[in-house]
C-alpha cells in the first residue's frame, strides 16, 4: 500500500481558552492509504495534555519515515501491521488506524457504523464548548453558538480559571442564567483545581443540575481521584489521566467514567478496546476531541452509539475545515450512509 501525508491548517472561529492556555489554529495532517484502487483517510492532530505533548513536526517526521516501510503491506493485514504501528506516537497511530478503517469500509461498501452493527438512533447529543473567559464574553460565546446551530441540547463549560474559584463561579452563574433549563450541562476543569477546590466546586455545581465533572484534578494528583469520587455528588470523568485501555484498568474504582479521544488512544481499534474494558467495569464513556477536523470527529461519530456523553464539536468551530462528513441533526453528530467514514473533501484529493 501507499501512504501520503498532507499538512493542512485550520483556524478556529473563536479561540478556545482552557486552564492550560489558549489555541486559535492548528496544523493537522491528512493521511491517505491507497491499495487496490481504494483510498482510506485519517488525521493526525498535534496535542498536549501538559504531561504529554505530540507536535506536528514530530508526527510529520514519524509518518514520513513510516510510509516507505509499508510498501509491502496490505490494509487487510492488520495483525502483521500492528507491531509496526505500535512504535508510532498515539496521534500518528490514530491517523493510520482511522485510514485503515476507512479503507476497509470502502472495500466492504459499508459505513463503519453498519460494519460494526451499531444503531445510529442511539447517538446522543454532542456538546458545544464554552471556554474560560469573563462572564460577559462567555455569555457572548454561548450566544454565538446559539446563532450558529439550531439545536443546543448539550453544553460543556471549561472551568479551572487561573483567576480562581470565584472567577469560575461568576462565569458559571452568568452562563446558567442564559442556558435553557432542559439543556444538559457538563464541566471540564482540565486539571485546573486542587482537591479542596474540586470538592467545593463539585458541591456547588451539583446544586445547579450539572451532569458530570471532567478532569477536575491534574494528572499529578491522580492518587486523590478515589477520595474525590467518594466525596463528590457529581460523577467524575477523567480525560488527561486516561489514554488507553491499560489506563482504564488502573482507574477502576477511582472514577465514574473516562473520556476517549482518538489522538490519545491511537485510533478506533484502541477506542473499541477502551469501551469494552470500561463497560466490563461499569464505567461511563464519553468521546472528546482536540483541534480535530471533520475527519476525526466523523470517525468517532461512527462509534457514538456506544458512548454515554459526546463532545465532538471542534470542527464546528473551524472557519476552514476542508472536510465534510457526519452532520449535526437535532443536536446530534450523525454519520451518513456512504462507505467507510463517508467523508468528502472540498477539493480533488490530488488537486
Amino acid at each position: 500500500m501507499q501512504v501520503s501525508i498532507t499538512p493542512f491548517t485550520v483556524h478556529k472561529r473563536v479561540a478556545l481558552t482552557i486552564s492550560r492556555g489558549t489555541s486559535a489554529q492548528s496544523v493537522n495532517l491528512w493521511v491517505r492509504v491507497q491499495a487496490d484502487g481504494i483510498e482510506g483517510w485519517g488525521e493526525a492532530t498535534a496535542f498536549s495534555v501538559g504531561t504529554h505533548t505530540e507536535t506536528t513536526e514530530q508526527l510529520t517526521a514519524e509518518l514520513t519515515a513510516l510510509a516507505p516501510q509499508l510498501a509491502d503491506f496490505h490494509p487487510l493485514e492488520r495483525q502483521r501491521l500492528a507491531p509496526v504501528l505500535a512504535n508510532l506516537s498515539t496521534a500518528a497511530r490514530a491517523a493510520m488506524d482511522v485510514a485503515l478503517h476507512d479503507w476497509l469500509g470502502k472495500q466492504a461498501q459499508l459505513p463503519l457504523w453498519q460494519l460494526w452493527g451499531l444503531d445510529r438512533n442511539r447517538i446522543g447529543p454532542t456538546a458545544i464548548t464554552v471556554g474560560i473567559n469573563s462572564p460577559e464574553k462567555a455569555v457572548h460565546r454561548l450566544q454565538q453558538w446559539q446563532a450558529q446551530l439550531t439545536d443546543l441540547p448539550s453544553v460543556k463549560i471549561k472551568l479551572g480559571s487561573p483567576a480562581g474559584m470565584q472567577a469560575d463561579q461568576a462565569m458559571m452563574a452568568a452562563l446558567l442564567a442564559e442556558i435553557p433549563a432542559d439543556t444538559k450541562v457538563s464541566i471540564d476543569a482540565n486539571g485546573g483545581w486542587d482537591l479542596a477546590t474540586a470538592i467545593a466546586m463539585a458541591n456547588w455545581l451539583a446544586e445547579h443540575g450539572i451532569a458530570y465533572l471532567e478532569q477536575p484534578l491534574p494528572v499529578e494528583l491522580d492518587s486523590q481521584l478515589e477520595e474525590l469520587s467518594a466525596r463528590s455528588p457529581l460523577p467524575i470523568f477523567v480525560d488527561e489521566s486516561c489514554f488507553t485501555a491499560k489506563d482504564v484498568a488502573r482507574l477502576v474504582g477511582k472514577v465514574h467514567g473516562i473520556n476517549i479521544k482518538l489522538m490519545k488512544a491511537g485510533g478506533l481499534s484502541e477506542a473499541l478496546q477502551m469501551i469494552h474494558t470500561a463497560r466490563a467495569h461499569d464505567l461511563g464513556i464519553m468521546f472528546g476531541c482536540y483541534s480535530d477536523s471533520a475527519i476525526s470527529n466523523t470517525a468517532l461519530a461512527h462509534l457514538a452509539p456506544l458512548a454515554d456523553h459526546l463532545d465532538l464539536d471542534s470542527h464546528l468551530n473551524l472557519t476552514d475545515d476542508p472536510f465534510h462528513g457526519a452532520t449535526m441533526q437535532a443536536g446530534c453528530l450523525m454519520p451518513n450512509d456512504s462507505p467507510g467514514l463517508g467523508l468528502t473533501h472540498h477539493e480533488l484529493p490530488y488537486g
